[in-house]
């Protein structure tokens, strides 16, 4: 009787751990099991509601949970509320934090010298020649550079071409920039571009810049027309001189603490949902600049189109020399024959 109660019970185990058992993976976050672990991602940025960051880390969430079913979620946390740039890295390289997205050649490009390049003046002609760059072999041996920081580089978002602002007065020509104290990214390549335009580069944290603007820290800064329209730098800014003096990708980097918790294919969904974020994200920058140009004119400030670009980039074009040990002669070579 005894035997047959036993018997009757190991049958029911089995038959129990069989129907939990799913497909048979031993952890249920696997490639190819029935289920998969549900994770919770949390991606930072400095930038506000309306910042790029933003309208690409939207997207991006939006695009993770529908591809997963929802076993991948993404928690955004904006406005630097979980700290600067410089501290998002950090937090990146320590395992704290699992993905952000920052400027590339801003502090990130403390930790990976080569994405200095985007900080030299006029080395991009266009979007165009941006994009060949971004998205073929070139891009591709940055990422790598990326992954040896030990970070999963995941891809590029869009900041955008670079203008100067200032509260003093118009600027066409690099003499116009002279005696301005002008706030920089946090990296030398920067200090040296101003320099070369007789400025006084003034390192100011990015989630800090607007209060330095409106207390006269700092007398100008520059950025993307998207920058200056979703920061409202315009309320302390009487001037707009578009002079693109270059281009600025946001690197979009997770931890390999955050990465090795997914699956293969959470991996790869999350992979798809950058790609596809990244051409929806350029084609809303693209068609809102016109909008931003009106936005900005609507609120007085002076907008500067004939920009001597010809003489600033005569002024900058030795400021690539600083960086001689971060960034190959080989990729200069390579992006200008890219054009």
């Amino acid at each position: 009787m005894k035997k047959w109660i036993l018997s009757t019970l190991v049958t029911c185990s089995l038959v129990f751990a069989a129907a939990c058992g799913g497909g048979g993976s031993d952890n249920a976050g696997e490639s190819g099991g029935d289920t998969e672990e549900s994770v919770s991602l949390k991606l930072a940025h400095t930038g506000s509601d309306s910042h790029q960051y933003n309208i690409a880390a939207e997207k991006f969430k939006e695009l993770v949970e529908e591809k997963t079913d929802g076993s991948v979620t993404i928690e955004i946390h904006g406005n630097a509320n979980l700290g600067s740039e410089d501290e998002a890295v950090e937090q990146i390289l320590d395992g704290t934090l699992d993905m952000t997205t920052v400027a590339a050649d801003s502090s990130f490009a403390n930790t990976v010298p080569e994405m200095n390049v985007f900080g030299i003046p006029y080395i991009f002609e266009d979007r165009d020649h941006v994009y060949s760059v971004m998205d073929g072999e070139i891009g591709d041996e940055l990422m790598e550079n990326v992954e040896e920081k030990n970070m999963t580089g995941l891809g590029y978002w869009e900041v955008g071409f670079r203008h100067l602002t200032n509260n003093e007065k118009e600027i066409t020509t690099p003499e116009d920039v002279q005696g301005l104290k002008v706030r920089v990214q946090p990296s030398k390549v920067w200090e040296a571009h101003m320099n070369a335009l007789g400025a006084s580069p003034t390192p100011v944290d990015f989630n800090e810049l607007y209060s330095a603007l409106d207390q006269g820290v700092v007398d100008g800064q520059e950025n993307p027309l998207p920058t200056i329209d979703s920061m409202k730098f315009y309320e302390v800014q009487d001037y707009v001189s578009l002079t693109a003096h270059t281009y600025s990708p946001a690197i979009t980097v997770a931890s390999n603490n955050a990465w090795d918790k997914l699956s293969e294919d959470q991996q790869a969904a999350v992979q798809e949902a950058v790609d596809e974020t990244t051409e929806y994200q350029r084609e809303e920058l693209e068609n809102k600049e016109e909008e931003i140009l009106e936005t900005l004119e609507e609120n007085g400030v002076t907008i500067t189109e004939d920009v001597d670009r010809e003489a600033f980039s005569e002024a900058t074009s030795e400021v690539k020399d600083v960086l001689s040990e971060e960034v190959p002669s080989s990729l200069l070579e390579d992006i200008e024959a890219a054009k």
